[in-house]
């Protein structure tokens, strides 16, 4: 049994301490999870366990020998294989060259890159994660999120040339189905029956204990938890992780007595969607699930105004639908994005100037800006969703995930929208700061806003919900009432094998 040991771990940024003596045991043949909150340090540990980000100080032993971690390739020598949170992808290349990249490409007359050979490998690697499905020959950047990381999966299986006896997961599982989160956990457990370690950093409390053997729980930067994980209970991370108690979230919520009709699509078509009929209502939240790529984004893009409608009639606040976002958030239709690095923030730009974005002209006065105005709506804000910064004027680069994330939501609420349209609100965001957020978007419906919610958390979609609208290739397959429903329900109308749940 190998055995990676560190201790003694220790990392500042200036007078920031991130790291503080935090230790961490990893164990061939298991499943080590490692979880904290948004700014507990996980990322720098994984940073510096692959040898980009030097320690300031840590003993690193690899079965009772000291090694060194200094660099990349000490990480690759020790054992070690990362697949980061951030997908690095290089998106001019195929699939096959990123799936092979790093790797040594087969040859023909020993010069020539055996291009249909490499090709061939890469599908292998892609078949073995279920991932037969990508064209090994396409452009990388051209492929959605999920077959992005489905790439980064299948690279990190293809033989290496010294042998891997850890993987190292920051949030897999993000951006996958159900169907491909199973395949890969499916994988892992392979991985560790034929003798690797797998050290998994998620925020899917649920998914975490039933997948892993050990937990090792950072706050602060120090250790706080470490333990096998059948001898600890949920509240038990929860509270390791926060420092306090979080109440659990209720499955479903008092239903919504908004009268006030807020959105009506009637047969509402456009070349991603087909005959999408429902109302929302004042107050209410309307879950939008499916699989991958069923049309959940494509509904929010199209009532932001990224859409055009082809047949059917859609009623928007009284009025047709917006022809443009900025004429979405001037009606009072805000919008948190799925990928905040890419869609939601600009991240050399402090939070403020953020926060107020879409808000400049609300906020000016003749055309002028009123910093003043802008620093107390910031400041409200972020005393409503609990961010923790140094200040409001430092670059939001320099936060958290989850602190990034209400600083999307936080630009959302802040002209108190009449409809709220959230992708993915909590992806890659700690329990903490999740509540944060549902506590956010509850007060925000109590006030009379409607939301629409896609998520492919199925726990987030029934504990939020009023109603729920399952989409199956752009297509309305069902809308019910989520009073009583249960996940089981809940999965089977998104795979297609209907139950009877009750209508809304």
């Amino acid at each position: 049994m190998s055995l990676l040991s560190i201790r003694g771990l220790r990392k500042a940024y200036g007078s920031a301490p991130v790291l503080r003596e935090a230790s961490l045991e990893l164990r061939s043949g298991e499943i080590h999870a490692l979880m904290g909150e948004n700014g507990a340090g996980k990322s720098t540990l994984i940073r510096i366990l692959a040898g980009v980000t030097p320690a300031d100080a840590q003993e690193v032993l690899l079965d009772g020998t000291p090694v060194p971690l200094d660099t990349p390739a000490d990480a690759q020598r020790a054992g070690l294989r990362f697949v980061h949170q951030e997908l690095n992808i290089v998106p001019t290349l195929s699939v096959a060259e990123n799936v092979m990249l790093g790797r040594s490409s087969p040859r023909r007359f020993g010069a020539l890159i055996d291009w249909k050979r490499l090709e061939e490998q890469a599908a292998e690697a892609l078949r073995r994660f279920g991932a037969a499905h990508i064209d090994p020959r396409i452009q990388a950047g051209r492929l959605p999120t999920g077959d992005r990381m489905l790439i980064r999966l299948a690279a990190l299986l293809v033989a290496a040339d010294s042998p891997p006896r850890f993987y190292v997961l920051d949030e897999p599982t993000a951006a996958l189905t159900q169907r491909e989160a199973e395949r890969l956990f499916a994988i892992l457990k392979d991985l560790c029956d034929r003798g690797a370690g797998v050290l998994y950093v998620s925020h899917r409390l649920d998914e975490v204990m039933a997948l892993a053997d050990r937990v090792t729980v950072l706050r602060d930067g120090r250790t706080v938890l470490a333990a096998p994980m059948p001898q600890v209970a949920r509240a038990d991370i929860i509270r390791a992780m926060t420092g306090r108690e979080i109440p659990q979230d209720e499955v479903g919520r008092p239903p919504s007595t908004g009268t006030r009709t807020v959105l009506r699509l009637a047969g509402a078509t456009t070349d991603r969607l087909s005959d999408l009929t429902l109302t929302l209502q004042a107050g209410e939240v309307l879950g939008v699930v499916g699989l991958e790529g069923a049309g959940q984004s494509d509904l929010l893009h199209l009532l932001l105004g990224e859409g055009r409608l082809l047949h059917g009639e859609a009623i928007l606040l009284g009025r047709c639908l917006p022809r443009t976002p900025s004429e979405a958030w001037a009606r009072g239709i805000a919008y948190v994005p799925r990928d905040r690095r890419q869609q939601g923030l600009m991240p050399g730009r402090s939070i403020v100037a953020n926060m107020v974005l879409p808000h400049l002209a609300r906020l000016s006065l003749a055309g002028l800006s009123r910093p003043r105005l802008e620093m107390r709506r910031t400041s409200a804000m972020r005393e409503a969703l609990r961010l923790r910064c140094a200040s409001l004027s430092q670059p939001v680069r320099a936060l958290s995930g989850g602190n990034q994330q209400k600083v999307v939501l936080g630009r959302a609420i802040m002209a108190q929208p009449r409809l709220l349209l959230l992708d993915e609100p909590t992806r890659g965001v700690d329990v903490g700061a999740r509540e944060d957020i549902y506590a956010a978007i509850r007060s925000l419906t109590r006030n009379g806003a409607a939301a629409l919610l896609a998520s492919s958390d199925l726990s987030e979609v029934l504990s939020l919900s009023d109603r729920i609208l399952v989409l199956r290739g752009g297509r309305q397959t069902a809308l019910v009432s989520a009073t009583g429903l249960q996940r089981a329900d809940l999965l089977s109308l998104i795979f297609g094998e209907d139950p009877e749940p009750a209508a809304a």
